[in-house]
C-alpha cells in the first residue's frame, strides 16, 4: 500500500492566525486537490492528520469541525481527488494528550488503522515544526511545504533529518511521482 499524510491547515487549505472556524473560510490552495488527484491515481490513499485546538478553545464545535471536513472532501471529489481519512486531535496543548503534534499519536493510530508500518517510506508533508517533528518520531519521511507557516517553519530552522523542502503540496507530488521507486511501504 502507498500512503502518504498531509496536514490540513498551510498544506491543503490556506491557513489562518485566527483559524478556521466554518466552511466558509475553508480555502483551498491553488493545485492542493489537483495534486491529491494525482497521488490517487498514481495508487496512493491519502490521509489528513491535523490539530484542530479550535475545538478545546471553544472557537467552534465538532459538528462544525464535521461540516468544514465535509467540505474539504466535497472539494477533493470535484477535483477527481479522494481523502480516505481524516485524524484529528481536538485537544489543546495544556490538555497534554498523545494525539496533539508534535507527539505521534494521530500518526501510530494511522498505522493502526490501516495496519501498515509507517517506517521505510511513507511520506508526511506539513507547513509547521510540529507536522514533521510527530511524523518523524512515528517514521515517516518528512517534506516541508512553504505555504501556510512553512516559511517562517523553514526560517527556524531545526528540521527533522532529512527534511525535504517544497514550495507547496503540488511540488511535493512532483517529486515523489518522478521518484524512480516511489513513497511506499
Amino acid at each position: 500500500m502507498k500512503l502518504i499524510i498531509l496536514d490540513r491547515d498551510g498544506v491543503i487549505n490556506q491557513d489562518s492566525d485566527a483559524f478556521i472556524k466554518s466552511p466558509d473560510e475553508w480555502i483551498p490552495i491553488k493545485g492542493s486537490l489537483e495534486a491529491i488527484a494525482r497521488l490517487n491515481q498514481a495508487g496512493y490513499r491519502v490521509v489528513v492528520a491535523t490539530n484542530q485546538s479550535g475545538v478545546a478553545r471553544g472557537l467552534f464545535d465538532i459538528k462544525t469541525l464535521n461540516a468544514i471536513h465535509q467540505k474539504m472532501h466535497n472539494a477533493a471529489q470535484q477535483a477527481g481527488a479522494d481523502i480516505d481519512a481524516v485524524f484529528f486531535c481536538p485537544h489543546s496543548a495544556d490538555d497534554n494528550c498523545d494525539c496533539r503534534k508534535p507527539k505521534p499519536g494521530m500518526f501510530h493510530e494511522i498505522a493502526k488503522r490501516f495496519n501498515i508500518s509507517l517506517r521505510g517510506g511513507v511520506a508526511t508533508v506539513g507547513d509547521s515544526l510540529r507536522d514533521l517533528q510527530a511524523g518523524y518520531v512515528a517514521g515517516c519521511a518528512p517534506y516541508l511545504v512553504l505555504t501556510g507557516k512553512g516559511e517562517k517553519t523553514q526560517a527556524k530552522g531545526g528540521l527533522p533529518p532529512g527534511t525535504l523542502v517544497f514550495p507547496d503540496l503540488s511540488a511535493v507530488v512532483d517529486f515523489i511521482l518522478k521518484s524512480p521507486v516511489g513513497v511506499s511501504v
